[in-house]
C-alpha cells in the first residue's frame, strides 16, 4: 500500500504471508539502471510480517518505480512525488477519491441472515478513476464481537479486510490516508471510555501510513497533510468523545483542545479549500444517531469559532451515516460545507425524511457510492469539483464549488 506522499519522501506499507527479510529497490523511471536499496524503517513487533518503508531524498514531480526483494513476486510498482510548483507555476490539478463504511463479510463472525456487506467491485471502480489520493473516512474495518476483547482480534479484522483481492489495485496505486470512526475503534458507538482504545490506536497506526507525527501534543489519530495547494486536517472523533446524554459534564466529540488546534491550523492555512475529515456529520441539523447536532454546545462552538475568525473555504468530509449528502451553512459571509460519503460496501440506510435543514437539494444518495474530488484551476481561481459515483462508476450527481479565498 502507498501511504503519505511528499516532494521528497513517501510511505510504503507491506505485509507478507510469511516471515522474510524484505528490502525495497527503487529507481527513477528514466534511470532504470540506477537502483537504490532501501531498508525497512519499521518492522512490527506485535503484528507479524508488516514492514514499512520511507524512501527519502527523492526528487519532486518525479515518477519512481520500485520492487520488493525477499518476497515471491517480481511485480514492479510505481508512484510520483508531489511537484515543486510554489513560486513557479499554478498549482497542479489532482484527484482525491473518498468513502467510508467498508464492511467485508466473514460468515463465521457475522450476524446470521442476509450478508451486510457486498459490492466489493467498487474498489476496482475507484481505482479506475486513477485518483492521486484515497481518503478513507472511517469504518474502514468493522470490528465484530469476536475482535473487541483481544489484540489478536484487532489483527484478525485488519488482516481479513486488507486481504480483499478487489482492494489491492487501489491500495497500490493511490496514496492512502485514513481517519477512524466507531467500527475501527471498538464496539458500535464506542466513546473515549472504551477500555481498549490504546489497542485501537496501535493497530490503526500499524495498518495505515498517514504523515509521520513526532509530537505528543495530541492523543488519538489527529493529523494533517498537504497535497499540492490543498490542506487536509484529519480529526479524531472517538478519543475524547463522551456520551451525548452525559449528565455530569458537557458532552463532547472533539474536545476543546482539538477544536482550538484545528482553528489555529485553519487560520494558518493558505489553502483555497480547507478539507476537514471527521468520522461523523457536523452540519446536519437532525439530532439523531451520532450526529454532531446531538452535541449542540460543541457544534455551536466549533461553527462560531470558524465564523468569528473569518476562516473561508472550510469543507468537512465524513462518513458514518450509510448514505451520502451535501450540506451547506452560511454566516457573516462565511460558507461552510459538509460532504458525507457513505457507504462503500456496507448496508444502506437513511431517508430524505430526516430533517436536515442544511441539505443541498438533490444530493441525497441511498446506495453504495464513492466521491471523487477534483481540484483544478489557476492559483487565484481554484475550483473544487465533486462527483458522486455508484459502484459501477456512473455519475449520480456533480457539484462545483468555487474557492472563497486565494492562497
Amino acid at each position: 500500500m502507498l501511504g503519505y506522499n511528499t516532494m521528497s519522501e513517501v510511505g510504503i506499507w507491506v505485509q507478507v504471508e510469511q516471515s522474510s527479510s524484505v528490502t525495497l529497490s527503487i529507481w527513477e523511471e528514466t534511470q532504470p539502471n540506477n537502483k537504490q536499496s532501501v531498508a525497512p524503517s519499521f518492522i512490527s513487533d506485535h503484528v507479524p510480517h508488516i514492514v514499512r518503508f520511507r524512501p527519502g531524498s527523492l526528487k519532486p514531480g518525479t515518477m519512481y518505480h520500485y520492487s520488493l526483494e525477499g518476497v515471491e513476486t517480481d511485480k514492479v510498482y510505481a508512484f510520483t512525488t508531489q511537484e515543486l510548483w510554489q513560486h513557479r507555476t499554478d498549482p497542479p490539478a489532482f484527484k482525491v477519491a473518498m468513502g467510508s463504511c467498508a464492511y467485508i463479510n466473514e460468515e463465521a463472525y457475522d450476524r446470521p441472515g442476509k450478508p451486510y456487506g457486498g459490492g466489493y467491485g467498487i474498489f476496482e471502480t475507484i481505482a479506475e478513476q486513477s485518483p492521486n489520493v484515497m481518503l478513507w473516512l472511517g469504518d474502514n474495518i468493522y470490528l465484530r464481537e469476536y475482535d473487541w476483547s483481544s489484540r489478536s482480534g484487532y489483527v484478525h479484522r485488519y488482516n481479513h479486510t486488507r486481504s480483499l483481492p478487489e482492494m489491492q489495485r487501489l491500495l497500490e496505486t493511490a496514496h492512502n490516508y485514513a481517519i477512524w470512526d466507531d467500527h475501527d475503534f471498538g464496539p458500535n458507538d464506542a466513546v473515549g471510555s472504551w477500555i481498549h482504545k490504546d489497542w485501537a490506536l496501535e493497530y490503526f497506526n500499524q495498518y495505515w501510513m498517514n504523515s509521520p507525527i513526532e509530537t505528543d501534543d495530541h492523543d488519538g489519530i489527529t493529523n494533517q497533510f498537504s497535497y499540492n495547494d490543498i490542506d487536509f486536517f484529519l480529526l479524531d472523533n472517538r478519543w475524547n468523545r463522551t456520551s451525548h446524554d452525559n449528565k455530569e459534564q458537557n458532552p463532547q466529540i472533539l474536545g476543546y483542545e482539538q477544536i482550538e488546534w484545528l482553528i489555529e491550523a485553519l487560520k494558518f492555512s493558505k489553502s483555497p479549500f480547507k478539507m476537514v475529515a471527521v468520522g461523523g456529520q457536523v452540519l446536519n441539523t437532525a439530532a439523531v444517531y451520532e450526529n454532531h447536532a446531538r452535541y449542540e454546545d460543541e457544534r455551536a462552538y466549533l461553527l462560531k469559532r470558524i465564523v468569528e475568525e473569518g476562516i473561508k473555504g472550510v469543507v468537512f468530509v465524513n462518513g458514518d451515516r450509510h448514505h451520502t449528502e451535501l450540506s451547506s451553512y452560511e454566516s457573516n459571509g462565511i460558507t461552510i460545507y459538509d460532504l458525507t460519503v457513505s457507504p462503500l460496501t456496507s448496508g444502506v440506510h437513511g431517508s430524505t425524511d430526516e430533517p436536515n435543514e442544511l441539505r443541498v437539494e438533490n444530493t441525497f444518495v441511498a446506495k453504495r457510492n464513492f466521491a471523487v474530488l477534483e481540484f483544478n484551476g489557476k492559483s487565484f481561481a481554484r475550483e473544487l469539483n465533486i462527483s458522486i459515483f455508484d459502484e459501477q462508476g456512473s455519475v449520480i450527481w456533480h457539484k462545483s464549488l468555487p474557492s472563497q479565498t486565494s492562497r
